[in-house]
């Protein structure tokens, strides 16, 4: 059981107008133990039974592209026996032990629906079972893999084969000696590729919509991350011109072989929101052929998938690895606080003026690393929040 976990909330646990905090995965729990270290309750939701849980559904091959030393939350380092690129097990041990060990209050088994301004400056979130809970603020700690996202393709909802948004992918093993089509450029897609190829499927397909930045995990023992971390404060148009540069920002040609290179420097890709690719074998999967690179998918027609070139496939199952969405619309939508694309206008120790003591953590790429921005945004966020409220 992490920390001070529970499954009810009681009248008399509101009454001091705690700061609660929306999702208990890693941007919410490094936040309520940076609130905690400054003398602030704070008082965790999680919709599901357990911290962490958006980690836990994550395919069993998953392993942080993040080293070990620059991936841990405040106040707990990550064990050294995670290694340099801690796996998605090891990360969910680490996030029930950094809950008990901060000994932060966790309230699971509550779905926030709707946040509203209360009287006096308070807030009022309208949770599970008709409640109604108030606090002096609110930290949104949901982040941006939230609801996953299908494209509504032509023909889907007929289409006759397997098919499953990558957030229902696992393992290789349903799939050995089948053909697959995974669609997207983005890590995850990557990730399952190379998955899918080393445990015995007969062929594997990835359809490419947008060519993806691709950068080494580690250049001479050198992480990729740090050299983020170095750069993270360049303006765009220097990162823009680094990446360009053969070295550890640079990304491989592999444009005989289906991937050009993408036609956005990676600074505007990062500020657009998109991730490079890390590296775990990708580019060496295509330059030998087990990855063949296709255009991107256009439509269904029966068991057939459409690309985007005309070419018609029936692979066995299609992976869509095609992102997710915030979810944030029904939640916050109404306060005036998201961007077109659904995502928050501030973020960290920011808030908007239509909403004071509103706050969100963790819907941003950085390219120092998420963890790593998500701890120090804990810190900052605490201090406003100590400050204000």
């Amino acid at each position: 059981m992490a920390g001070k976990k529970g499954n009810t909330i009681g009248v008399d646990r509101t009454d001091d107008r705690p700061v609660y905090i929306v999702g208990g995965g890693p941007g919410g729990l490094a936040t309520a133990a940076a609130l905690r270290a400054r003398g602030v309750r704070a008082v965790v939701l999680e919709r599901s039974d357990a911290v962490g849980a958006s980690w836990r559904g994550h395919y069993d091959r998953l392993r942080l592209h993040t080293t070990r030393r620059l991936s841990g939350l405040p106040g707990l380092p990550l064990p050294r026996s995670c290694g340099r690129w801690a796996s998605r097990d090891d990360l969910v041990r680490y996030l029930e032990s950094y809950a008990d060990h901060h000994e932060l209050e966790i309230v699971t088994g509550v779905t926030v629906s709707r946040i509203d301004r209360a009287e006096g400056g308070d807030w009022t979130l309208h949770a599970t079972g008709g409640r109604l809970l108030t606090g002096r603020a609110v930290v949104v700690a949901t982040g941006r893999c939230h609801t996953a996202h299908l494209p509504a393709w032509p023909g889907r909802e007929d289409y006759t084969g397997e098919l499953l948004h990558s957030r229902a992918y696992r393992s290789p093993a349903p799939y050995a000696g089948r053909e697959v089509l995974v669609v997207g450029s983005g890590n995850s897609a990557a990730e399952i590729a190379i998955d899918l190829i080393e445990g015995g499927a007969a062929r594997v397909g990835l359809a490419v919509r947008t060519p993806p930045h691709i950068v080494r995990r580690s250049v001479a023992g050198w992480p990729a991350q740090r050299t983020g971390v170095l750069v993270r404060r360049m303006p765009v148009r220097l990162l823009d011109a680094a990446a360009g540069l053969r070295g550890p920002l640079g990304t491989p040609d592999l444009s005989e072989h289906g991937l050009p290179r993408p036609g956005t420097p990676l600074g505007t890709r990062m500020r657009q929101g998109a991730a490079p690719v890390v590296d775990t074998g990708l580019v060496a999967a295509v330059r030998t052929g087990r990855i063949e690179v296709m255009a991107p998918v256009a439509s269904f027609e029966g068991a057939k998938a459409v690309l985007a070139d005309g070419t018609r496939i029936a692979p066995d199952a299609v992976i869509a690895a095609t992102g997710y969405r915030s979810g944030l619309e029904q939640l916050v939508g109404h306060l005036g606080v998201l961007d077109e694309a659904g995502l928050p206008l501030t973020h960290g120790r920011r808030c908007t003026p239509k909403a004071p003591g509103l706050y969100f953590t963790g819907f941003t790429t950085p390219i120092s690393g998420v963890l790593r921005e998500l701890s120090l945004d804990a810190g900052r966020l605490a201090r406003a929040v100590a400050a204000r409220h």
